[in-house]
């Protein structure tokens, strides 16, 4: 996938979520799932169809609210709040490979794509100043605070 947001006349950076590079990857996402997406039956268009698109645009769009927000709490939160999307899309994606509407050529990239999306997210989170996390994003000051491991970490 793409990641360069190229600059034209026609695309100037004008907010803060344009200039990260996970917003620029979750936003070439979007455009892989949906071309992918079009190619579901008519019959998953208000299901699985409906349901992918949704979940692929909460990622980008939680990274750009959160990135807008005047605290790295809220951030945090929004960055959350992507990463609980994306696993939505991953999971969908599986549904679709098992239903044949993907194809393992089509599959395998995207999944290695997104899984590299994900280790962003969660490093992007984890670099913030936020003590407390109610997902598996380890915070590195107080571990006492830390509910569980990320899955994200090395063990």
């Amino acid at each position: 996938m793409e990641t360069a947001v190229e600059e034209s006349d026609s695309m100037k950076i004008r907010f803060r979520s344009e200039k990260l590079e996970v917003w620029q990857e979750a936003r070439a996402a979007n455009r892989v799932i949906y071309k992918l997406a079009r190619n579901f039956p008519g019959h998953e268009m208000f299901a699985m169809t409906s349901q992918i698109r949704r979940a692929i645009i909460s990622v980008s769009s939680n990274i750009a609210e959160g990135s807008g927000r005047n605290s790295d709490k809220d951030f945090a939160h929004f960055l959350e709040q992507a990463y609980g999307s994306l696993m939505e899309t991953d999971s969908i994606l599986y549904l679709a490979l098992d239903e044949s509407y993907l194809s393992g050529a089509d599959f395998d990239p995207l999944f290695a794509a997104l899984q590299t999306l994900a280790k962003k997210i969660a490093s992007l989170n984890r670099s913030l100043n936020v003590m407390t996390s109610k997902t598996p994003f380890t915070r590195r000051g107080n571990l006492a605070l830390d509910t569980r491991p990320s899955t994200l970490d090395p063990a």
